[in-house]
Formats: C-alpha cells, structure tokens, sequence
C-alpha cells in the first residue's frame, strides 16, 4: 500500500502594503471614533450646566487673557475644566474679546454663557453719584462711605472744583482717583463753557463764572429756571446792585458742612460776613456748591430779560419762582408768597393734629376694658 504524502497547505503570498493600509485605516477609524468621543464629551461639558449651585459674581482683572480668566474660573468652582473653556472659546474665536469687570453668573451656568457672559455681557456698574449742588464736603462724605474703593480723602478739595455727576470705577480704585477725575472733569466743563460764554457778560474770569453758577444752583431746582435765575444775577451785576441770595448767607454760617435747618435770622442777614451778599457788592469769595454743567452754561448763556427780582411761586421748591423787574412788584410778589406759606404751615399743623387724634383714637380702641 502506498502512501500519500500529506500536502502542507501553501502559504498565500504576502502583500505588505496591503497590511500597513488595513493597519492605517484601523487606527484611522480608531482615531476618529476617539477623537469624536472626546469631541462629544467636550462639547457636553462645554454647553451643559455648570458646577456653580448659586449665582455669583466673577471678577475678570484688566489684561486678562482666556487662559488665566479659565484658571480661575476653575479655581472659584465656577467651571468644571480650564481646558475644556480654552478650547471651546478659541473654537468660537472669543479669545480676544474678554472684557474686564465683575460679571453675575447664575447657578448652573454652563461654559458657553459664561463664556458669552464675560465677552459680549455688560459687567456690573460701579459708580459714585454726586448730585448737582453738593458742596465739596457732601461729595467727601459719600466717596469715603463708599466700600468699594480704598484710601481715605482726608483733605477737603476747594468749593466748586468737583463736577457733578455719576463717576464708573473698578471695586479697589483709591478714593482719590475718582475724586481726580471729578476735578478734571470740572476743570475742562469750566473751561469749554467759558471759552463759549456770551461776550457781554460782567464776569471776568471763568472762576467769578464758577461762583455765580454755584448760587444759581442753590437757588432754584427747576431746571428751566436756572437761565431766567442767572439772568437776574446778571442784570443786578450789571445794575452793580447787590445779589441779595440767602444760599450765600448760609453757606458763610455752614461752610457747606450742615444743612442750616430753619430760616434765616434778622442778625445773619444784617452780619457783615465775607459771603452776605446783602451786606458785601458782587461775589462771594469761592463757589457756596458745586455747580451742574447746565447752571455754568445758564451764567454763560442767560435769558434776555429785564428781571431784577424773584421769590418763590409756591409752598414747595419745585413750583419755582415769580419774577419781577421792580422793587413794587416784587413786593407784591413776596406779600404772596407769605400767604401761602403761611396758609400752608396752618394746614400741615392742621393734618398734624388730625393724625394725632385719629392715633389716639385707635390706641384707645385697642386698650382693654378697665375692670
């Protein structure tokens, strides 16, 4: 019997190149199917809710760049992964536009608002508001009583150097830095406005503007008055009457450092002090306030009219005044003014007594029975 030998199997040939391609695509698919994977959780993270469990406020410091800003917002518990928020923000292209400020970010913020937030979002606002007629010593008060900001003004700024109105800054600023920019907005208003001013004005400097700005301030609250108001004070200038402004006789008794709290007595009228200007012919000294931009441009620009007198119209500041060209009209106009403010004293003590009796009534409603 013969026997068969056992045929080997013969071996396919090998293609290398055909097994390094497979072996490439394999680990192309791979690397693909890991890299979405890591796209995909990326972006679940990215636009998901946020770590943050109440809303808070994140401070962007001027200069920031996304790299820093994500550390800490990292560091703060505000976002789960600095990298995660680069990426996204260099993938939206936001890297150059982070703004600096302190920003409120809700609970559950994901990446993406807050991203969105500290790039196209308004940060809070921090501002001191000084209003039109404060002295320098009120304007003082409220910068240093404003925790926000840091140093201490110790020394009083001159009357009238401070510009009114609402001041931006960054908590941490010194006190003295917004103060420096109240003065040098002052200074360039000042400035503009007399370079603007009407050329026949019997004012010689823009410092004498300033101080008749700072009384027209303090004499009326009506804003459309304050041209009307001016005017009076120009023509008397002109007439070289006296300005006769009780404001300027109690700024000499309060240095603007207190509210005088009553009327005027016949004595401080009469007193012979550097800032009476019933006793003394043109202007005080200094300001007596810190006069608005639209007072100064009222000095500078007043109202054409023959008015040398005014008094109050009603019981209250905001229904304005009565003018007058003569002394006899005035008169008339003041004996007017005293009845109504006298009719208005009799009825608020009138209403006075009725709340009184009418709380005594109810506190003995209320009062248990005597046994």
């Amino acid at each position: 019997m013969n026997e068969r030998k056992a045929r080997r199997p013969k071996r396919r040939s090998s293609n290398g190149f055909v097994d390094i391609l497979n072996g490439f695509l394999t680990l192309l698919v791979l690397g693909l199917l890991i890299a979405g994977g890591v796209l995909l959780y990326g972006a679940s993270q990215f636009y998901g809710d946020g770590p943050l469990k109440e809303e808070t406020t994140f401070r962007v410091e001027s200069g920031s760049g996304l790299a820093s800003t994500a550390q800490r917002l990292e560091e703060q518990g505000v976002i789960s992964n600095r990298f995660i928020f680069q990426a996204g923000g260099r993938a939206l292209e936001r890297q150059a536009n982070i703004k600096a400020g302190d920003f409120r970010i809700p609970a559950g913020a994901s990446m993406a608002e807050i991203l969105k937030e500290i790039t196209e979002g308004n940060p809070i606002r921090y501002a001191v508001t000084i209003p039109e007629g404060w002295t320098s010593w009120d304007a003082i008060q409220r910068l240093n009583g404003d925790s926000n900001l840091v140093g201490e003004v110790t020394s009083l700024p001159a009357e009238g150097s401070i510009l009114p109105g609402s001041y931006d800054y960054m908590p941490g600023d010194t006190r003295q830095s917004v103060l420096d920019k109240m003065q040098t907005a002052m200074t360039t208003e000042l400035a503009a406005i007399w370079a603007s001013r009407q050329d026949d004005l019997p004012l010689e400097s823009p410092e004498q503007m300033l101080v008749l700005a700072s009384i027209v301030e303090k004499e009326t609250g009506v804003a459309s008055e304050r041209p009307q108001v001016a005017a009076v004070f120009v023509n008397r200038l002109r007439e070289s009457m006296r300005l006769q402004s009780d404001p300027t006789i109690i700024y000499g008794i309060t240095k603007g450092q207190s509210n005088l709290g009553r009327g005027l007595r016949r004595s401080e009228i009469e007193a012979q002090t550097p800032y009476n200007t019933y006793q003394i012919d043109g202007l005080p000294p200094t300001p007596i306030a810190n006069p608005g931009v639209e007072a100064l441009k009222a000095v500078a620009h007043p109202d054409s009219h023959d008015y040398l007198y005014f008094v109050a119209k009603g019981a209250t500041p905001a229904e304005g005044h009565v003018f007058a060209e003569t002394y006899a009209e005035h008169q008339q106009n003041v004996a007017r003014y005293r009845e109504i403010a006298r009719a208005a004293a009799e009825q608020a003590e009138a209403d006075a007594e009725a709340a009184r009796q009418a709380l005594e009534a109810e506190e003995a409603a209320g009062a248990p029975a005597t046994p």
